[in-house]
């Protein structure tokens, strides 16, 4: 009686610390949700010259110093408990959140691997395929588009500076984000190795497919691609030339973090003949190597 009285006892008090954690969290994640929408204002306001009261500047940098030393202070207390560094994180912040957050520094870091020519996650491959050659002249038109959109905006709202801050960076933004996205699909190529196919589209879709998983591999172009329950298409340019049927499904995380089951997979190279080719013989000799042994011979009878 006395044990469950002890366990009952500590049940509580840490359904209270979790109350208590919960309580603290949201209040945090509220006024998160207040400040940052506001300091954005603000700053738009100082981008577009207008004069903000001295008080007004003092108050609203107090309030973001105070927010972020709080986080702090509960993400140390998280990780006293025993949560580890993204679980302490997610408790802060929205897992969607950080989501997006997570995509977007990805794509400046695959502006900083294009520029220095690195590649992502290609140490000790047995094959690397890119694919974005044949969206390269879409993404760069698009972008030129952008960019000629940036500088007639700029003209047109040349005489309200607030407007004009404030759409010149978001457009300036715009254009980064489309090279961010077209240096992210060329850093980031389709591997093979380790027993792994890992295919990828850009910062979004990431995914490693086992070998054994792998029962058939087609090459195949198709341009039209319907959204069904089970199927993965990363088309490049609206094109797909390879075609994975598995034998077991592999999960796919979206970028807001939904999970899905697909058994087929479909994407695209540059050469696909070479994707295909080393698929079907890395998956042949996969094969061999867990097929069982066959048995001793038996002895003949008399």
């Amino acid at each position: 009686m006395r044990g469950a009285g002890e366990m009952k006892g500590a049940g509580g008090m840490r359904g209270a610390g979790g109350r208590e954690r919960g309580v603290v969290t949201r209040v945090l994640r509220a006024v998160a949700y207040a400040a940052l929408p506001a300091e954005l204002v603000l700053f738009a306001l100082l981008l577009g010259g207008v004069r903000v009261p001295e008080a007004v500047l003092v108050g609203g940098e107090l309030a973001v110093v105070s927010l972020l030393v709080a986080e702090g202070v509960v993400w140390l207390r998280l990780r006293r408990r025993g949560l580890s560094r993204r679980e302490a994180l997610a408790e802060l912040v929205p897992e969607k959140v950080l989501r997006l957050i997570g995509h977007e520094l990805a794509l400046l870091a695959g502006l900083g691997r294009w520029v220095a020519r690195r590649r992502h996650g290609t140490e000790g491959a047995e094959g690397v395929f890119p694919h974005a050659r044949d969206q390269a002249a879409l993404m760069y038109g698009f972008a030129f588009v952008c960019l000629v959109e940036t500088v007639g905006m700029s003209w047109l709202l040349a005489r309200w500076p607030v407007v004009h801050a404030v759409v010149f960076v978001l457009d300036a933004y715009t254009v980064l984000f489309v090279l961010g996205l077209h240096a992210a699909s060329v850093t980031r190529p389709h591997v093979l190795g380790g027993g792994r196919l890992r295919v990828r589209q850009a910062a979004h879709v990431d995914v490693e497919v086992p070998l054994e998983r792998i029962a058939a591999v087609r090459q195949e172009n198709r341009f039209t691609h319907e959204k069904r329950e089970g199927e993965l298409n990363l088309d490049v340019g609206s094109r797909t030339s390879v075609t994975l049927e598995l034998s077991a499904p592999v999960e796919v995380v979206g970028l807001l973090g939904r999970v899905r089951p697909v058994t087929t997979v479909r994407l695209h190279a540059d050469d696909p003949k070479a994707l295909y080719e080393a698929v079907r013989d890395a998956v042949a000799v996969t094969r061999e190597r867990t097929a069982p042994s066959p048995g001793p011979d038996p002895l003949p009878t008399a």
